[in-house]
Order: structure tokens, then C-alpha cells, then sequence
């Protein structure tokens, strides 16, 4: 991890955007942290086409549980994913889809296992919607088309990620969070990424590394 000046006690250590795609395409999660201004939190984000049931089960262990597939609008057209709702009127527009599950090989389709199943399933090109049944356990959002240029959202962070790491342009995130419940920022982020061995970004780094990139 590089450093360029010391930290203060409890402040995240941020990592350059080289070693962040390095961990995104050896299949382990980074967290991603978004503005102060904006939603304020961290999210454990992993590559969907790296991600296994041990790396699921540290995200529900250690997350909100609702775990999402960040996917481009295409593969949501050829899932025939219809919107959660008709009007979107969530602070941020978060592109929730109607939820999925996979329609074999799973149990209840809450486990690891299962969700791990189900996300495998909807990144096949192969996939047949028969496959894919809803309501589900596994949550797909809408990337913006422009990705973190466009929306400056974890949802755009994820594709983006797995896209600029060499993986299928998809990503799974969960939210971090505290034991007790509540959303980890600032020093608690900082504690669960040592603890973990875990490397942090945030959007802003990610759509600066995609601006550069493209100019």
C-alpha cells in the first residue's frame, strides 16, 4: 500500500488505482468510499465474475445483507429486468431492478452459496430468462452508460472497477457496516480495512484515473 504522506490517527489510507484493479481481478473485495456530501459511506465491492461463496459470506457477515449486482443497462435489457418501481424518487436514483434468483440450483437462495449461484447465472451470455426467476435474494442495479463520468455512485464504482481491472463489466457491493448496526465511516472504515487486510478507494479516485485515462 502506498503511502505518500503519514496518517492521522483513524484516517482511511487510500491506495493508488494500480493496486486497487490488481485486487478487483484477483477476486478480492476493496472498499469503496463515496463524498461526505453525498451518501458518506463505504462499500465492499468485488469483481461478479471473481466472487466466491467465502467472499460472499464476508459481505453479508459484515455488510447490510442486501447485496447488489452492478450490471450495464445492456445485460439488464437481456435479463428483461423491469425497474422496482415505476418512479424513482430515492434521494440518489439508485437503479434498482426487480430482485432475482436463480431458478436451479439453489435452496432457499439466501446462503452464500445460492447468491454466489444466482449472480454466476445472470452473467452467462447463454443465460435463457427461465433461468432467472423474481423476487429473489440478489439485487441488480443500472449503471449509468458513462459509468462514474456519468453518476458518481458505488453502482457506477463497481462496473467500472471490474471493466477497468479486465473483468466481466460487473460488480457485487455491499454496504459496510458497524456491529451494532449502523453505518461504518471515517476511523471504524479504517479499523475493518486493517483488521482485513482489505485496500480502499473512493469514486472520486476512480473517475479521476478514468479521466486521465481518457484524455
Amino acid at each position: 500500500m502506498s503511502l505518500a504522506t503519514p496518517l492521522a490517527e483513524g484516517a482511511v489510507a487510500f491506495s493508488p488505482l494500480p493496486e486497487i484493479l490488481a485486487e478487483i481481478a484477483a477476486g478480492r473485495p476493496v472498499l469503496v468510499l463515496d463524498d461526505e456530501d453525498r451518501e458518506n459511506e463505504a462499500d465492499l465491492i468485488v469483481a461478479a465474475d471473481r466472487i466466491t461463496p467465502q467472499t460472499m459470506a464476508m459481505l453479508i457477515r459484515e455488510g447490510s445483507g442486501i447485496v447488489c449486482l452492478c450490471i450495464r443497462p445492456d445485460r439488464a435489457s437481456a435479463l428483461k429486468l423491469r425497474p422496482m418501481v415505476e418512479v424513482n424518487r430515492s434521494r440518489h436514483a439508485t437503479a434498482f431492478t426487480q430482485s432475482i434468483e436463480a431458478a436451479f440450483g439453489v435452496s432457499t437462495g439466501v446462503s452464500a452459496g445460492d447468491r454466489v449461484q444466482t449472480i454466476q447465472c445472470a452473467l452467462r451470455s447463454t443465460l435463457e430468462r427461465s433461468e432467472i426467476v423474481s423476487p429473489g435474494h440478489v439485487f441488480p442495479l443500472i449503471a449509468k452508460p458513462g459509468g462514474v463520468l456519468e453518476r458518481r455512485g458505488h453502482t457506477e464504482a463497481a462496473v467500472d472497477l471490474a471493466e477497468l481491472a479486465g473483468c466481466d463489466p460487473s460488480g457485487v457491493l455491499c454496504e459496510l457496516m458497524n456491529p451494532d448496526g449502523s453505518m461504518a465511516r471515517g476511523s471504524q472504515v479504517a479499523e475493518f480495512a486493517e483488521r482485513h487486510g482489505l485496500l480502499c478507494t473512493t469514486v472520486e479516485a476512480i473517475r479521476s484515473y478514468r479521466e486521465t485515462r481518457s484524455s
